[in-house]
């Protein structure tokens, strides 16, 4: 299947190569800057996502041709058909510490009024055709052709959005993600805050020494949780400082929208659907996923990523480490009924239950993800 075109100069490329549009899929693009011979070129089989055609150019003489075409969406916050992921910039215009108008919060107010319980169809159609945007947009970033460094060695870090900045649990999901960058890995989130939040800030301080992520995390931990009035300016304080963070992904939805991005992901690929963004983030983590203390949410994504490991949903099994011999054991038992359910599988052998921070980077080091 043809890969969706984005850029002009890629459509025109497209055409020098080909000399038609068969079958090809253009997203997103104002087609009055492209030297496309619209009356002579074969368009059956392509399809149109939200472009700008000429004027003189119709929809149904594209029609006619074999072309589908799906119009702009009029007069919303956000855009269906958006080329790339989001960035933190790009989702906090409009924020300041006295005020938060940001496009993040307009479209969480729009996502709740108009659909999040019952959308109309073409609501629900625009949602669904954002977050498969954002699903091609994050296969470009993880295949290498964003930053230009290869297939990105993704490991997942998972756990509680409660998690406090001054716990102790929270410097050492940090200390992890912070180890794990340095050695090549490409951390993804949640991306909200807690553990999330720890998982980004580790790997954005990967680039400096260890002394300088203690600073970040001493400085941070007087505005413990999201709500505290100073957690976002002490974040802000630490970017400043270090303002060339090494990148990381983070993977948010809108469902839980009241919860803020954290500030220290490069990339953001957020999604209105929770279900889609949960199943993808456990996908893509190939080089295997931390889980760290969480409740509900975080129990039910282990469970989640087992699923994946037992079928083989991907062709590939990966690492699950828990961090937290306590929590994930006697507490409440996660990891053995995991061991337990592997029984004679092999992901039984990518089951690992860990307190240390160079013992939980070993063991993803030493288990790359098994092609199966």
């Amino acid at each position: 299947m043809m890969k969706a075109v984005r850029e002009i100069d890629s459509l025109n490329s497209l055409l020098r190569q080909r000399g038609q549009l068969r079958g090809a899929v253009v997203q997103g693009l104002d087609l009055s800057q492209a030297g496309v011979p619209w009356h002579e070129v074969d368009c059956d089989g392509a399809v149109f996502l939200g472009c700008d055609f000429p004027e003189g150019v119709g929809v149904e003489e594209l029609v006619l041709k074999g072309a589908t075409v799906f119009p702009p969406f009029r007069h919303l916050p956000y855009d269906p058909y958006r080329p790339r992921l989001y960035t933190r910039q790009e989702l906090m215009e409009g924020w300041s510490l006295e005020n938060d108008r940001s496009l993040d919060l307009r479209i969480y107010e729009h996502f709740a009024a108009h659909g999040r319980k019952h959308p109309h169809v073409l609501e629900a159609l625009a949602m669904r055709l954002h977050d498969h945007a954002v699903d091609d947009a994050l296969a470009d970033l993880l295949e290498g052709r964003v930053e230009g460094d290869g297939v990105k060695r993704v490991v997942g870090i998972m756990g509680g959005h409660s998690m406090g900045r001054d716990e102790e649990d929270f410097k050492r999901v940090a200390r992890v993600a912070w180890h794990l960058a340095r050695e090549g890995y490409f951390v993804a989130t949640g991306g909200g805050p807690g553990v999330m939040e720890a998982g980004n800030l580790g790997a954005y301080f990967a680039g400096e020494d260890a002394e300088a992520l203690e600073w970040a995390l001493s400085h941070m931990e007087a505005a413990p949780g999201y709500q505290h009035e100073d957690y976002s300016r002490l974040a802000l304080e630490v970017i400043e400082r270090y303002p060339h963070g090494t990148s990381s992904l983070a993977v948010p939805t809108w469902f839980y929208g009241h919860e803020p991005t954290n500030w220290f992901s490069r990339h953001v690929a957020k999604y209105f659907s929770n279900s889609l963004r949960e199943d993808g983030l456990l996908a893509i983590a190939t080089h295997g996923v931390i889980y760290a203390r969480g409740s509900a949410g975080t129990t039910q994504e282990v469970f989640m990523d087992a699923c994946q490991n037992h079928y083989r949903t991907f062709q590939v099994v990966s690492p699950m480490v828990f961090l937290g011999r306590d929590w994930f054991g006697e507490r409440t038992g996660i990891h053995e009924t995991v061991v337990r359910q592997a029984g004679e599988q092999k992901y039984g052998e990518y089951i690992a239950l860990v307190d240390g921070v160079e013992e939980c980077v070993d063991f993803v080091r030493n288990h790359p993800p098994a092609v199966v």
